[in-house]
């Protein structure tokens, strides 16, 4: 084999190894879930051998399950303006601190990705709750109760608390490239500060908002531990509903297929909005 053909094959030999482990560990168990949704369901028989798309067409035309969908997406749009909103500021006073700061202040925004979801929304149950200590505190002082749990909102909060690092590092990383020279150039010529940011630091860190929002949506859209908890059974998402179908009313094929929908509506939703961007930014730069 000349040396040519063996540089050529180099790259997929190296990636096999990954490739193949990719496929073991998550490729399987895709497949397996999306053969499983297309299996019939009795409750007093269990799965049926048979294959249809009836489950896909129980969640496509029942109301029930419209709301849920629509509601997650919601749900996920609303904690990526958040994040986007509170995160990109936040990356930016990072990006200008001066050591130490800098290193104490970005151990303390990825410190929660070091301890559990879980445990970080127990938090805030105990904190929102009826019996939380803001409603405690609230009624001390003549208030009257204050409880967020089972509503959106306390989910939406939670959720952000949970993702606005993604936001943040993805921002941050924008920033990086960035001299601080350009700025100062801009104000040097009489450009106000809220100028240099608007004509020059925002369309340079564009990219890490976006890249970031998508980031977050992917994962609020498929969060489970959070709006469980915070949202209970009141306020289900897709995930949750999923989870339902699985340990509930043990209808696994359906439950595969909410999954599988989920899954599809996620990468249709992110494609569309990575295409649309690249679109946009041709057209700009190009």
């Amino acid at each position: 084999m000349s040396d040519t053909a063996v540089s050529t094959k180099q790259p997929y030999l190296l990636s096999a190894p990954a490739l193949v482990l990719f496929l073991a560990l998550l490729g399987a168990p895709l497949l397996m879930t999306l053969l499983l949704s297309f299996n019939g369901f009795d409750f007093n028989r269990g799965i049926l051998p048979g294959y249809s798309w009836a489950n896909y067409w129980e969640v496509l035309s029942d109301e029930y399950f419209h709301e849920i969908f629509l509601r997650t997406f919601g749900i996920a749009f609303a904690v990526t303006l958040v994040c986007m909103l509170l995160g990109a500021p936040e990356a930016y006073i990072l990006s200008r601190m001066r050591s130490p700061w800098k290193s104490l202040f970005l151990v303390v925004i990825l410190g929660p990705l070091l301890i559990s979801v879980v445990v970080r929304t127990l938090g805030w149950a105990l904190l929102i709750g009826g019996n939380g200590v803001i409603s405690q505190s609230l009624q001390a002082l003549g208030f009257g109760s204050f409880s967020l749990m089972f509503t959106t909102t306390g989910v939406i909060i939670a959720l952000v608390h949970v993702l606005i690092p993604f936001m943040v590092l993805s921002v941050w990383a924008s920033l990086q490239k960035l001299d601080p020279a350009v700025e100062d150039a801009g104000i040097s010529l009489g450009a106000s500060q809220f100028t240099v940011l608007r004509r020059i630091v925002l369309p340079q860190v564009m990219p890490g908002i976006l890249s970031g929002g998508m980031i977050v949506f992917a994962l609020a859209a498929s969060a489970f531990a959070t709006p469980s908890i915070i949202g209970g059974r009141r306020l289900k998402v897709v995930a949750t509903t999923a989870y339902d179908e699985y340990l509930n009313t043990l209808n696994w094929p359906l439950g595969a297929a909410i999954a599988v929908l989920l899954l599809i509506a996620n990468i249709v939703i992110i494609v569309s909005y990575n295409q649309l961007l690249e679109r946009r930014y041709a057209r700009i730069f190009g």
